[in-house]
């Protein structure tokens, strides 16, 4: 081998050699994130009256931070079920009620991240308050954790009444002291809604919609709640008062993973 045939080897591995790092180095193209159908829509685009308190776009939940894929404080549902919505908040508005939404699509990866937590049994940051009577061990057996869930198929949503005019709610704090969800109202964490007899997303048989517990004036709410929506096509999950599915689904069988956003829903075909 020549002088300059060794030379120019030497520059040529040296060249791939640089290539295969810059390479190597280079970050990944991050994956465009999936957009929603056609036939989701963000619900203050449908009805701009409805109250929205999306609570895991906040930590004031049963896990005590954000929720994966909530994006921004957004409730997205298909439109018939956001159409529906919008007949029974004029009928409630009528009678001096407003709807309030706590959740609506969910994506895939926020279920994922319940169940990541439930199965993190050292994390009982949030206990007092959401489940102060379950054990944690006892999260899926009993059914309030599941891998799947049917607001990941965008016609369920989970709500409750305010009576107007409505009062603020007063802010959450990380770290405030937490009260029982069952608490009497007056001791409960203010959301300005009606009295149901327990918070949201309280992880308790008084949950249950028709619990005998519930009576009187907490009845009486749950059952407002409950007719009305009744009377529009949404059922109810008997063992979660706020709980209510649009039917028939328009996705009975997918379990949708966009980010709740508006980049979600703009810019789709």
């Amino acid at each position: 081998m020549t002088r300059l045939s060794a030379v120019v080897r030497g520059l040529a591995t040296a060249v791939a050699a640089l290539l295969a790092a810059t390479a190597a180095s280079a970050p990944a193209r991050a994956k465009p994130e999936p957009t929603a159908p056609r036939d989701f829509v963000a619900l203050n685009s449908v009805d701009p009256t409805i109250i929205q308190e999306i609570r895991y776009f906040t930590p004031h939940n049963f896990v005590g931070e954000r929720i994966d894929g909530y994006q921004q404080p957004l409730c997205i549902l298909t439109r018939p079920a956001a159409e529906a919505l919008h007949t029974a908040q004029r009928k409630l508005l009528s009678q001096g009620y407003s709807l309030k939404v706590y959740d609506c699509y969910r994506p895939q990866r926020a279920v994922d991240h319940f169940v990541r937590w439930a199965k993190d049994l050292d994390d009982q940051t949030m206990k007092a308050e959401f489940y102060p009577r379950v054990d944690k061990t006892r999260l899926f057996a009993d059914g309030y954790i599941a891998e799947k869930s049917g607001h990941s198929r965008g016609s369920t949503v989970d709500l409750t009444l305010v009576e107007l005019p409505a009062k603020p709610t007063r802010p959450y704090r990380p770290g405030q002291p937490l009260t029982p969800c069952f608490a009497p109202e007056d001791q409960r964490f203010p959301d300005s809604s009606v009295d149901m007899g327990t918070g949201y997303d309280c992880f308790d048989t008084l949950s249950h919609t028709l619990d005998p517990r519930i009576r009187g004036e907490q009845r009486a709410n749950r059952l407002l709640l409950k007719n009305t929506l009744e009377d529009l096509g949404f059922v109810n999950l008997a063992e979660e008062w706020w709980h209510y599915t649009f039917k028939p689904e328009a996705h009975p069988d997918t379990y949708f993973d966009f980010p709740v956003s508006h980049r979600s829903l703009a810019g789709r075909h």
